[in-house]
């Protein structure tokens, strides 16, 4: 179950040639695909381009009318090793994943692609979430681009331009015999517009006829020789056909080229923000025209000589926008500059930031910097806009207390506070993480490998748990090195998408081979919940389309793993305490797997809330769990906050006037999961939690009963309201 149904969306992707196309940047994508005449298509959901994959998985009917295979492939190596159907026939294809730690799992296949070249156009879609938004380590995928020397289209973020460096990112694999990289940054996958759309094609050449009539190319192999001519092929006949085509296709934009004697070089996918800037500085208008010179590189790799320095010609400076570190476009810059002897002073690393996201503040600033310093902030007269227009604010950094959390901006600082992000209410992965504060009481402090998944935020408040994390899958493998059998075990985390993506077979059967004797935590909640609740080997719901049902255990014992327990419902607290413990004082050697199963609160609410909400309009009884805390009871020690994090925790001044400390507090926002009571047993602390029931469309004995304990209840309050009159002075 997807984070979002696409199905009314793909309706659009059967429009044809002349029709207006309106909708997100990832539907555009899909349709410029199809317009494309692709064979085939692969991927791996994550941030940005997790809806990429939804909206294909709703439209394989669709897809399949045009004879098109999709795959939701089972990591990123085995999305981008699906390329190598182009390598030896005219077959289109196109993957997608997430950015660098995308392109990281796929690089040995990309290389591979890269080296021996393809026939078929092949397209690698990179959801690059680079600055605020990425939840990953800060880095670019240009390095992937520059290094394996594929070319990497980043298109300025319109719908236009992204149907276009779709198309043209087919032909110019095609003329070259490169796989291309198309960069997507997060606006420009969710930003709306429209374009003309054309007609959907069905490839010329289809997978049938590549399995019917089987073609071999060992030139195309990567091994030596052919492995030596490769990179020469590379250098005297690949990169001189790319060139040929971003030229003579003018990939790459002029805008006002050579209206004064500065200008400013900028990527494609930061070309909205810096016209928000110059439009801000009277240098452009919202229309586009601008009186800065601009030239917009579409295509990020490689640099094309002849362009650039056209462009420099008769200018004393211009100003590079390059996102991210390192500057490789700045250096490449100014190497063909100098090498042609040009005097044209380049900026760029000099006066915008060094590092991070290019946000609109951080263009205006510089831009503001480099136009005073040539002079050029002259206003600029502009049409009235056609909206309202709401003015940028240079903002600055406002430190946090709690360590090193990001920053918060602007005059939000004065009524936002900082916090770290953390699980959802109701995630039942929360009372893993309490079952092991409780161990640690008893144990000790173990050793905790994290893993990637939302079980990472168990590092942050009030868990503290977790001391590294080295990539999807990875959290047995990041244990290896403790794995000694004569100390105290170390404990891992995985989730279930992480374990069938990596874990398995890196963690998993690694530990077995390598007799560890370690602890992995198998976090199972159905779904690869961090990309949006999408289905994996082992969720339990029925795909008509894919293999669900494969237990974790069954996988796990599969590979050689004696000692593994399962439990079905991770809101049992003292449970899953006595498994943990069971698990690392146990005097069986050899690798533990410890599964814990429960559905993701999130996808469980989107399914439950609409058919609760139907059964109530029918006038169905309906029952519903809520929590709450007696303020009379409770101590206001807080350990039910301190051990559960759960959002719907809070506190609330204490009615007491004779005790000063608040008391703990149940907001509405509860879904009734039971961890702050399991939490309170477990641990032993107050009994002031209460368990209510919430019923919709009450029958007669509901009213009944109701009306019974009121009248009981009001008795007993009546009376306790006559002593406190007969002791009062």
């Amino acid at each position: 179950m997807a984070e979002r149904s696409f199905v009314e969306e793909v309706k659009k992707l059967r429009l044809s040639g002349g029709e207006v196309f309106s909708g997100e940047g990832i539907l555009a994508v899909t349709k410029a695909l199809l317009e494309s005449g692709v064979s085939y298509v692969a991927g791996y959901q994550g941030s940005p381009i997790s809806h990429l994959m939804d909206v294909l998985a709703d439209a394989q009917d669709i897809l399949a009318d045009y004879g098109i295979r999709f795959e939701n492939s089972a990591s990123e190596a085995t999305a981008a090793a699906t390329l190598a159907a182009s390598v030896n026939y005219p077959l289109r294809g196109a993957v997608t994943f997430k950015a660098t730690v995308g392109t990281n799992v796929a690089s040995d296949a990309l290389a591979n692609l890269a080296s021996g070249g393809v026939v078929g156009g092949a397209l690698i879609i990179v959801g690059e979430d680079y600055g605020e938004g990425s939840s990953i380590m800060q880095e670019r995928s240009h390095a992937f681009a520059m290094k394996s020397q594929m070319w990497l289209l980043d298109p300025r973020p319109n719908l236009p331009c992204i149907v276009q460096a779709v198309k043209d990112g087919f032909e110019l694999s095609e003329a070259s015999h490169t796989p291309v990289m198309l960069q997507l940054r997060i606006r420009a996958c969710h930003v709306h517009g429209h374009f003309i759309a054309g007609d959907n094609r069905r490839a010329k050449f289809t997978l049938q006829d590549a399995l019917q009539t089987p073609q071999r190319d060992v030139s195309r192999i990567v091994l030596p020789p052919a492995s030596f001519l490769h990179e020469q092929e590379k250098v005297q006949d690949r990169w001189p056909a790319a060139v040929r085509f971003i030229e003579e296709r003018q990939l790459n934009e002029f805008f006002s080229a050579d209206a004064d004697d500065v200008g400013i070089i900028v990527q494609g996918g930061c070309y909205n923000t810096l016209l928000r800037a110059l439009e801000r500085l009277g240098l452009a208008d919202v229309y586009g025209n601008t009186r800065m010179p601009l030239y917009v590189m579409n295509v990020a790799y490689p640099l094309i000589d002849s362009e650039v320095l056209r462009f420099c010609e008769g200018k004393r400076a211009v100003l590079v926008v390059e996102e991210g570190q390192p500057n490789f476009v700045e250096q490449n810059l100014a190497s063909i500059l100098r090498q042609a002897g040009s005097t044209t002073v380049l900026h760029g690393k000099d006066t915008l930031p060094v590092a991070g996201e290019y946000t609109a503040s951080e263009l205006l600033k510089g831009a503001r910097s480099f136009g005073e310093r040539y002079g050029r902030l002259q206003p600029l007269p502009v049409p009235p806009p056609v909206r309202k227009v709401f003015a940028l604010k240079e903002v600055s950094a406002v430190g946090v207390d709690d360590g090193p959390a990001p920053a918060v901006l602007g005059p939000l600082a004065d009524s936002v506070n900082g916090r770290p992000p953390g699980f959802c209410t109701g995630c039942p992965e929360r009372p893993i993480f309490t079952a092991m504060k409780l161990v640690e009481r008893e144990l000790g402090t173990h050793h905790v490998s994290a893993d990637i998944g939302c079980h990472l935020f168990s590092i942050l408040p009030p868990f503290h748990i977790g001391a590294t994390t080295m990539g999807y899958g990875l959290g047995t493998a990041s244990a290896a090195a403790f794995g000694r059998p004569d100390g105290k075990r170390a404990i891992s985390v995985m989730g279930d998408g992480g374990f069938w993506h990596n874990g398995l077979t890196s963690g998993i059967a690694n530990a077995v081979f390598n007799r560890s004797d370690n602890l992995t935590i198998v976090v199972d909640n159905n779904y690869t919940s961090a990309t949006g609740g999408q289905d994996i080997l082992s969720s339990t719901a029925l795909n008509p389309t894919r293999s669900t049902g494969h237990e974790i255990e069954r996988a796990v014992r599969g590979v050689g793993v004696k000692w593994v327990r399962t439990l079905r419902r991770t809101y049992d607290v003292a449970g899953m305490r006595d498994l943990l413990r069971e698990a690392l004082t146990t005097k069986e050697a050899g690798p533990k797997v410890l599964i814990a199963q429960s559905e993701c609160m999130l996808n469980k609410q989107r399914r439950e809330k609409p058919l609760v909400r139907k059964a109530i309009a029918d006038g169905k009884r309906v029952v519903r769990e809520k929590f709450g805390v007696d303020a009379d009871t409770c101590t206001g020690d807080h350990s039910c906050i301190r051990l559960s994090g759960c959002p719907s925790l809070s506190i609330k001044p204490n009615p007491d006037p004779l005790r000063t400390d608040p008391v703990a507090t149940v907001l509405d926002s509860c879904v009734g999961c039971g961890v702050c009571g399991e939490v309170s047993h477990a641990a032993v602390l107050c009994p002031s939690f209460y368990k209510a029931q919430i019923v919709s469309n009450p029958n007669r004995w509901d009213r009944m009963r109701e009306r019974v304990r009121a009248a009981v209840i009001g008795w007993l309050q009546r009376g306790d309201a006559r002593r406190r009159e007969a002791y009062a002075f």
